[in-house]
């Protein structure tokens, strides 16, 4: 797996573990929730029982841990769909709460081009571009990220098609044509729907 910079040094906001957390706990309650965090490191384990802040940075590499953890546990025979469901579960709570101002409804390319905006609510180091390549299709690109990894990428695979759903998309395909943990230059995301 490539890397663009040490995902020790990399930092994720905590909305992303909030969003993490919440989906085990609606798939099992707190029972599930402890299944999964006796997966992590104690030193994990410790710091995802206090109180997450949205607001503040979180190592990327606990996130990674994190959502190895929570595969292992609710779909360790289609972890490509479980990084998935995270991204969707993730897209849920925060457009339905805080970034709601991003979703308009019958209007996904208004939300797509707010990615460059929406990307720093998520990473420290990086940028995301949007192009609007048709009626119903546009291409989002990731550059400078300080970390990349495969299973990240579903997760804003899964984050985007959700996205698109909530703002009057149907039918919604997300590809990831280009991706940096495969060594490509930057990241491409292809979303289409009708």
């Amino acid at each position: 797996m490539a890397t663009a910079g040490s995902p020790s040094h990399s930092r994720i906001k905590g909305t992303v573990l909030i969003s993490r957390l919440n989906l085990v706990r609606q798939q099992g309650g707190q029972a599930r929730l402890e299944e999964v965090l006796k997966r992590l490191p104690p030193a994990d384990q410790t710091l995802l029982r206090k109180m997450i802040l949205p607001i503040n940075w979180y190592p990327f590499d606990l996130n990674l841990r994190l959502d190895a953890a929570i595969a292992d546990v609710l779909s360790p025979e289609d972890r490509t769909r479980a990084f998935m469901d995270m991204g969707r579960a993730s897209a849920d709570e925060n457009l339905k709460g805080a970034q709601h101002v991003f979703v308009r409804p019958g209007e996904p390319h208004f939300l797509l081009s707010q990615a460059p905006q929406i990307y720093r609510f998520y990473y420290a180091v990086g940028s995301r571009t949007y192009e609007k390549l048709g009626p119903r299709s546009a291409i989002l690109r990731t550059f400078g990220a300080e970390n990349v990894t495969e299973t990240d990428c579903l997760t804003i695979v899964g984050w985007h098609q959700r996205a698109i759903e909530l703002s009057g998309g149907s039918a919604v395909r997300v590809t990831h044509p280009k991706c940096v943990a495969k060594g490509a230059p930057h990241c491409e995301y292809l979303c289409q729907w009708d």
